[in-house]
């Protein structure tokens, strides 16, 4: 299981789980919340529409008017899509609290708050390619732009669009529509649907009408989601019953770097066909996510995701000032520590009442060893949904997983229009008005739908792609990481060392996707991978998360080398974009910014942290 935007996405398996669920219990009384809550997005959207403004700035940043609390929620609303929520119980179920690493990454937030928010409020920008040439140089602007866009197409509405067909197809796999002649499953329908529906509101609100509807999601996703874990530990016996059934190795976060009774770091995945021939071996990690990776590889590619990319940070930039985008980046950090009692502990409880047996419609989620058989863990949650809910309820949690899905492929759409329209239109057209803005704005958004609608056949036949997208941002983050952090932390570093960076990082990183491709894919010829000991082997089998270290160091070097061999940037011109350069003008005014509740308000995230840690030790 491998992470991507700092989202758990065991998406090759999602499909799997699609069987496991022969018929679904969707009542009226649950079509009726269901509905309900389309309409009560529909009039937000509309509510939001009639009061925007026809500029680029109320477009791509809400007009820079957003509340704080509207910031936190449409943060947490991007980072949450449904292949989160059943991704992050299905690894409750098999590895226990292992993957509540990433989501005790709440301080990330309180990184973006305290110390990258100023730089980006001084700046008025719209883009974190932007705040790229302002601090290096236009060529890196650029560089950023194109990766980003590329990444958010391939990974981020795939992956995406992927997760609402599945949930429509594990939820309703009943669902049929027949069109001249031609059957239509759920899992067409609710990819379609989804996209059609979310990428409306996108295009005709912008940035408002995505930050008010996470507003709403973010509701029915927590309320739906703490109604799922309550109903499940009630019917467990409670949390004391969960412990004993589930072990203490379950709630432990520190896992070993080989797993006791395993020889060697590495193990074959096979995958073989009805005549029992194999169709695709892929190479897995067996150290379960060991605690070196966590340690040193997590919160790189946390900081790259929470501090400097557009999916995020746009959210923060639509503040009217450093005090509300801190805040709502505090607000945000405190609602990401949900997740880990929200979506890992159900299926810690799923595995649970399948061993107890008192839900006999579960037992068949555990293996000869007594434990969740991997191939059908991801239908943690939505068989909790099916089996444990009463009508009405039910309808509420399966809301909350569209509202999951919405916002985050919403969020997605705004992000691409913003750096196409911003970093690239803009830039060809530096005449154009502000109707034009945001009509190319509209325009890029639909063309991110209609890339999205292609891409169904793609992401619908080919399961093999999804372990390799989940590989794609943690290849690529590391040099954004470097140019951004080292940018603000070291005025020496100027924009040949920062461009350099970024092309030998990249490189690196399609070097090692290239590699994994055909593997991971199942290619002919590449069925049980490369020859054992060979060079490609060897990359091809380093644990991705200590390539992406390596990636890291290399751009890391790279950037400080080339830098100092080169000519020193020009101070004046960077002014108030590094610590080095910020004048005690603009370091009064941050002072300023903050008050003693936000100091307060942060150190008891740090504390939540702190204690989610001590407790799940085991």
């Amino acid at each position: 299981m491998i992470r991507v935007s700092n989202k758990t996405m065991p998406a090759a398996l999602l499909l799997q789980t699609a069987p496991a669920v022969a018929h679904t219990h969707i009542t009226a009384l649950d079509w009726v919340m269901i509905a309900l809550y389309f309409g009560i997005l529909l009039c937000v959207a509309w509510w939001v529409v009639r009061k925007g403004k026809n500029n680029a700035a109320d477009y791509f940043l809400a007009g820079r008017n957003l509340g704080w609390w509207i910031i936190g929620a449409s943060i947490f609303a991007s980072n949450i899509g449904s292949e989160h929520i059943v991704g992050l119980a299905g690894s409750g179920a098999t590895s226990g609290v292992a993957m509540a690493h990433y989501e005790l990454h709440a301080w990330c937030l309180l990184v973006l708050g305290w110390v990258f928010v100023p730089f980006y409020m001084r700046s008025m920008v719209f883009t974190m390619p932007e705040f790229l040439e302002r601090r290096f140089n236009e060529k890196s602007r650029y560089v950023l732009s194109i990766v980003s866009l590329i990444t958010f197409v391939i990974s981020k509405i795939a992956v995406g669009i992927f997760a609402g067909g599945v949930v429509f197809g594990t939820l309703l796999p009943e669902l049929r529509i027949d069109v001249f002649g031609v059957t239509i499953d759920s899992f067409w329908i609710g990819s379609v649907l989804v996209i059609v529906l979310t990428g409306l509101y996108t295009t005709l609100g912008g940035m408002r009408a995505v930050a008010y509807n996470d507003a709403v999601q973010v509701i029915v996703l927590i309320t739906g989601s703490f109604l799922l874990t309550a109903y499940g530990l009630h019917t467990l016996g409670g949390w004391g019953e969960l412990r004993r059934l589930c072990g203490s190795d379950m709630f432990n976060l520190w896992k070993p770097l080989i797993p006791h009774g395993v020889e060697g770091t590495w193990a074959p995945v096979i995958q073989s066909d009805a005549a029992g021939r194999i169709v695709r071996q892929a190479w897995y990690f067996n150290g379960n996510f060991p605690w070196l990776g966590m340690l040193f590889c997590a919160p790189i590619i946390g900081l790259w995701y929470w501090c400097t990319d557009q999916y995020i940070v746009q959210r923060a930039l639509g503040a009217p000032n450093e005090t509300v985008a801190r805040q709502g980046s505090i607000f945000a950090a405190f609602l990401k520590l949900f997740p880990v009692y929200l979506f890992i502990i159900p299926g810690l409880i799923c595995y649970a009442l399948a061993r107890s047996g008192r839900i006999p419609e579960l037992a068949h989620m555990i293996g000869p060893d007594g434990k969740v058989i991997s191939a059908i863990s991801n239908g943690a949650f939505p068989l909790m949904v099916e089996y444990l809910l009463p009508p009405g309820i039910r309808g509420i949690v399966v809301a909350g997983l569209l509202s999951a899905l919405m916002g985050s492929l919403a969020g997605v759409f705004n992000a691409c229009s913003t750096l196409f329209t911003v970093d690239l239109y803009e830039k060809m057209r530096p005449g154009a008005s502000q109707a034009q803005l945001v009509r190319t704005g509209r325009i890029a958004t639909m063309v991110m739908i209609v890339i999205a609608l292609a891409w169904i056949p793609v992401i619908k036949g080919a399961q093999g792609l999804y372990n390799y997208l989940q590989a794609v941002q943690s290849y690529l983050a590391p040099p954004i990481f470097v140019v951004f952090f080292f940018g603000v932390f070291w005025k020496r570093l100027n924009g040949k060392g920062a461009l350099a960076a970024m092309v030998v990082g990249f490189a690196l990183g399609i070097f090692r996707m290239l590699v994994d491709t055909p593997v991971t894919l199942g290619l002919a010829g590449y069925e049980q991978g490369y020859p054992e000991g060979t060079f490609l082997w060897i990359v091809n089998n380093i644990y991705f998360q200590y390539f992406s270290v390596l990636i890291t160091v290399v751009s890391a070097v790279v950037m400080v080398t080339v830098s100092y061999a080169t000519s020193e940037p020009d101070y004046v011109r960077i002014q108030s974009l590094t610590f080095g350069t910020a004048t005690e003008e603009d370091k009064r005014r941050t002072r300023a910014s903050w008050h003693m509740r936000d100091v307060l308000t942060s150190a008891f995230v740090l504390l939540c942290i702190l204690g989610g840690y001590l407790y799940f030790r085991g």
